[in-house]
């Protein structure tokens, strides 16, 4: 399943998917339990595609983080959102090093940790997609990258 059809709802604990639209919102499920209800669009409801970490540089979108967790823990769980703060925050420097410390709070890094950990726990997390078209662009002879790099000159009509 992608990330954009994954929901964050503000002030609702876990994940959602989401199932269809209705006049008022959108029809959601809840990854947790499988029950299904309405969220309204006065509600802050966030698709996971669109969530991203502050780092010192640029911001680093929540997939990639997610990818270099299951790529350190091999698609296993991370360690238990209900760690102490000393241990979150080592855990988050490890991950991404150069994450916004002042930006990025605790309970930042607890609700990306319970997310990544239910996401993995539900089968939801594929990464297969892009180590394909990592594949498919490394087979590529550097003519190729060439060509399909370089804008096409128009022609232009006398």
């Amino acid at each position: 399943m992608e990330l954009k059809e994954i929901l964050s709802i503000a002030g609702k604990p876990g994940l959602f998917k989401n199932i269809g639209q209705s006049k008022t919102g959108v029809i959601v499920e809840s990854i947790n339990d499988g029950k299904r209800f309405p969220a309204f669009a006065h509600e802050r409801i966030s698709s996971l595609a669109e969530i991203s970490v502050f780092t010192q540089e640029d911001d680093v979108p929540l997939a990639d983080v997610f990818k270099k967790i299951f790529e350190k823990y091999e698609g296993k769980e991370a360690i238990d959102a209900k760690s102490g703060s000393n241990d979150l925050r080592a855990f988050m420097k490890e991950i991404l090093p150069n994450y916004d410390e002042e930006r990025v709070y605790t309970s930042d890094i607890k609700k990306l940790i319970t997310w990544y950990n239910l996401l993995v726990a539900k089968n939801l997390l594929e990464f297969t997609e892009s180590v394909e078209e990592v594949k498919a662009e490394s087979t590529e002879s550097p003519e190729e990258k060439e060509e399909n790099t370089s804008p096409e000159e128009p022609s232009v009509a006398e």
